[in-house]
């Protein structure tokens, strides 16, 4: 399966545009690539990171920073600062013309992100997990599996394979950005989450949620790799983080960013 083909990103350049925050002193710290989600809020981008959002529990920021994590989150194309950019219906019609898809041109932005991330002294490059709910979660899972240097994954509320999707008209409630062309050729999203590992992951679902009804998440988990892999289902839980999800979500990173780098592959 040649994921990395689907989404081309070998113009991507450094992004030092975004949102950094960084616990006191020298580090080098791990450090979370946070990327953030749509929610239909084009205006919220990477300050979801200090000002949390609706479908967040409260601000990310803070937590990675009492949790002695570093973190980054930039804005994606038509979000934040780069709603100038274009509409999202815009730039996905304007990326098929082309060849591309939005989704391939705001993974490169997150890799961009990555570099400098990883550049950054006070980062400990062997230490940087990529974070996301929703289309945050599809980004970071992405980054995660085509870049070996992602030390590790947390996907909330998003994992979900998109054949079922398609079968139950589920993908339409996702937006316009969720295109990968010819990815049903080569797999699933579940295929994708799977070339993660052994590195570590961490994957969260609400019972509840209607983008990621039953039959579609099952089938991305049943492709999962079990080995240093990390599944968190709350029954009564909807479409969103939740207090548990993020509780979870922080002692996994903990868990795992304090082994060595032999534990964290045994």
């Amino acid at each position: 399966m040649s994921f990395a083909a689907l989404v081309d990103w070998a113009e991507a350049e450094p992004r030092a545009d975004g949102v950094l925050l960084c616990p006191e002193g020298d580090g080098p710290f791990p450090a979370v690539l946070y990327c953030h989600a749509h929610g239909g809020d084009y205006a919220l981008g990477k300050a979801e990171i200090n000002a949390g959002a609706r479908w967040t529990n409260g601000a990310p920021g803070p937590a990675f920073l009492a949790a002695g994590f570093a973190a980054y989150c930039i804005d994606l194309p038509g979000f934040g600062a780069r709603q100038a950019e274009g509409a999202e219906s815009a730039l996905a019609k304007a990326a098929a013309w082309r060849g591309g898809s939005l989704f391939a041109a705001m993974l490169a932005d997150q890799r961009g992100a990555f570099e400098h991330l990883a550049a950054d002294p006070r980062i400990d490059q062997t230490r940087i997990y990529t974070w996301g709910v929703s289309m945050g979660a599809a980004l970071a899972m992405w980054l995660a599996a085509l870049e070996p240097r992602v030390a590790g994954h947390v996907n909330i509320t998003m994992l979900a394979d998109i054949a079922p999707l398609i079968e139950s008209g589920t993908h339409d409630r996702h937006g316009p950005y969720l295109t990968v062309p010819g990815l049903l050729r080569e797999g699933d999203q579940g295929d994708v989450a799977a070339t993660i590992a052994p590195r570590p992951m961490f994957v969260a679902h609400g019972g509840q949620d209607a983008l990621t009804p039953e039959p579609a998440r099952e089938a991305a988990l049943a492709k999962l790799p079990r080995k240093n892999l990390t599944t968190f289902l709350q029954p009564e839980a909807g479409h969103g983080e939740t207090p548990q999800m993020r509780a979870a979500a922080l002692a996994f990173l903990a868990r795992h960013a304090h082994k060595t780098d032999r534990e964290r592959l045994t």
